[in-house]
């Protein structure tokens, strides 16, 4: 399954990439997020993984990220493997005038199992899901709103 989602951020975007590298922010714009660990490779490079964990609903979920290709502040290119289910990220970041930034996200997912199942019945979950977090960060990043807080 494959699908796009892109949406304005009113601020320049060194702040946008600042705000989104940084793993003490995942929580503020991240529902679920649990933790994030470094596990290889030099962080914020190409090859480098870490592991995040996730609460959703009553499952914990575990995955491994790993980055592709580091080309910031214009590109960043990701993949998420957990069970069941790889999600291949690709994230451009487009100034947009002096002070907002475009933020397109093309996503590729493939499952297996039960996740390929949940995948064929409602395709329009992973989007949404997509859509979340990108409104999600971008409250947090204009205004310091914080899903915690919800």
């Amino acid at each position: 399954m494959k699908y796009s989602k892109e949406i304005i951020i009113d601020l320049p975007r060194e702040e946008v990439i600042a705000k989104m590298e940084n793993p003490e922010n995942f929580k503020h714009w991240q529902k679920g997020f649990i933790s994030y660990k470094h596990l290889s490779g030099n962080p914020g490079h190409v090859d480098a993984r870490s592991k995040l964990k996730y609460k959703m609903g009553k499952r914990d979920i575990e995955m491994v990220e790993t980055i592709e290709k580091n080309n910031l502040p214009k590109k960043l290119f990701m993949s998420y493997d957990a069970k069941g289910v790889c999600n291949k990220q690709k994230n451009y970041f487009e100034e947009v005038g002096n002070n907002s930034t475009k933020w397109i996200s093309d996503n590729e997912f493939e499952c297996s199992g039960f996740m390929k199942i949940i995948a064929i019945l409602t395709p329009g979950s992973f989007k949404k899901q997509t859509y979340m977090y990108m409104k999600d960060f971008k409250a947090f990043a204009e205004n310091g709103k914080s899903v915690l807080n919800q």
